[in-house]
C-alpha cells in the first residue's frame, strides 16, 4: 500500500468533504435548511406520468423539509430556530428540496429563489431538480439571480444511475442522455452541479453502480452526493421489494462498496454524502442505515484502516494512461 497520505484542506478528512469546501470558501461551517416550494414534479402531475419514481416517497423527496403551506421566509426562520437549540451557526444553505423545484414558470422561479437569496445569512442557494426540466430559460433565471445578489447557485441534479434500463425500471421518466446534456450546458453557464447517485438500485450489481460513478466523474461536475437505496413505505418500491425481495447492501458491505467509490472520485470534486438515513417513521429497510453517526464513523474508520483516499485509484488511472502514451 502506497504511504499515508492527508490533503491539508481537508480539515482531516480522507475526502473533500461539503464541510471542508466550506470552510475554505467561507471560512465557516453552514447548515443547510430544507425548504419545500410548493412545487409539483412532471412524473406526478400527469405531464410524464402520475406515480413519481417508484423509490421516491410522499413528500416527493423532501420528507425534511418544512411546511409548505408558510412562506419562504417562516419557514427559513423555522429552520433557523431548529438549528440554534444544537448549535451556534451564523451563516446558512437555503435548499429547495421537495419534489422537482424549477418544475414551474420563471416569474414563480424568480420569486421564491429572490426571497430566499434576499437574507442576509443565506450564503448559497442550492436547487434540487431533474434533469428534464432545466430549460434555457432556467438556467438564464440562475445567471440573472446570481449575478443580482452576487451569492452561490448549485443545481443538485437527481441523475441516479447512468443505466437507462434502470432509470425506465424505477420509472424515472427520463433518461441519463438528458442529464448529460443538462450537466453540459449548467456548467457552461458556469453553474455548479451536484449530480445524486443511488447506489444499491434493483438489478444493479457494483460493477454497474462504479461505472455510472466513473462516467459521471467525467463530466464537468463539482459535486457528488452518493445515497444508500432506502425502501420507504408507501412507494412503488416497497410494494416491489415486499411482492419480490431484492438485495439490500449490509452495513458491512456498503461502508467498503463506499469507500470503492471514494477512491475513484477526483481530488476537485466536492464529496456532499456518502450515505443517508430516511425518515425513520417511513424506513422499511436497511434498518441499519437509521444510525447515520455510526455509519459514518465506520466509514471514516475503515479509510484509514486501508490507509486510503479520495483519489487514490483515479490518480493512478491518469499516471497509467499518460505512460501509456
Amino acid at each position: 500500500m502506497t504511504s499515508e497520505f492527508f490533503r491539508p484542506d481537508w480539515h482531516g478528512k480522507r475526502y473533500y468533504s461539503l464541510d471542508s469546501y466550506l470552510k475554505n470558501t467561507y471560512g465557516t461551517k453552514m447548515y443547510r435548511l430544507s425548504l419545500d416550494g410548493g412545487f409539483s414534479c412532471p412524473n406526478r402531475d400527469g405531464t410524464i406520468g402520475t406515480s413519481g419514481c417508484s423509490f421516491c416517497s410522499a413528500g416527493g423527496s423532501g420528507d425534511f423539509a418544512a411546511d409548505r403551506n408558510i412562506s419562504i421566509t417562516a419557514q427559513l426562520e423555522q429552520a433557523k430556530e431548529r438549528i440554534r437549540n444544537k448549535a451556534t451557526c451564523t451563516s446558512y444553505i437555503a435548499y429547495f428540496q421537495a419534489y422537482t423545484n424549477t418544475y414551474a414558470d420563471i416569474f414563480y422561479l424568480r420569486t421564491v429563489f429572490s426571497e430566499a437569496l434576499a437574507a442576509d445569512d443565506i450564503l448559497i442557494l442550492s436547487i434540487a431538480t431533474r434533469p428534464d426540466c432545466i430549460g434555457d430559460d432556467v438556467i438564464a433565471l440562475l445567471c440573472e439571480l446570481r449575478r443580482r445578489f452576487q451569492k452561490e447557485i448549485w443545481i443538485e441534479l437527481g441523475v441516479q444511475t447512468t443505466c437507462n434500463v434502470t432509470l425506465s425500471h424505477v420509472r424515472s421518466g427520463f433518461t441519463y442522455e438528458t442529464s448529460a446534456d443538462a450537466i453540459k450546458r449548467l456548467a457552461d453557464a458556469d453553474i455548479p452541479v451536484i449530480v445524486h447517485l443511488i447506489l444499491g438500485l434493483p438489478g444493479e450489481n457494483s460493477s454497474q453502480m462504479l461505472h455510472s460513478l466513473s462516467t459521471v466523474c467525467e463530466l464537468p461536475i463539482a459535486g457528488l452526493k452518493l445515497q444508500l437505496l432506502h425502501v420507504l413505505k408507501n412507494t412503488a418500491l416497497a410494494n416491489e421489494y415486499f411482492e419480490k425481495p431484492f438485495p439490500l447492501f449490509s452495513q458491512e458491505d456498503y461502508c467498503q462498496f463506499i469507500i470503492d467509490c471514494i477512491e475513484q472520485i477526483p481530488e476537485h470534486i466536492i464529496i456532499h454524502r456518502i450515505t443517508g438515513d430516511g425518515p425513520k417513521n417511513l424506513l422499511i429497510a436497511p434498518q441499519w442505515s437509521g444510525n447515520k453517526k455510526s455509519v459514518l464513523n465506520r466509514i471514516h474508520n475503515q479509510l484509514k484502516e486501508r490507509n486510503t483516499w479520495q483519489g487514490r485509484l483515479y490518480n493512478r488511472k491518469e499516471i497509467h494512461a499518460e505512460r501509456s502514451n
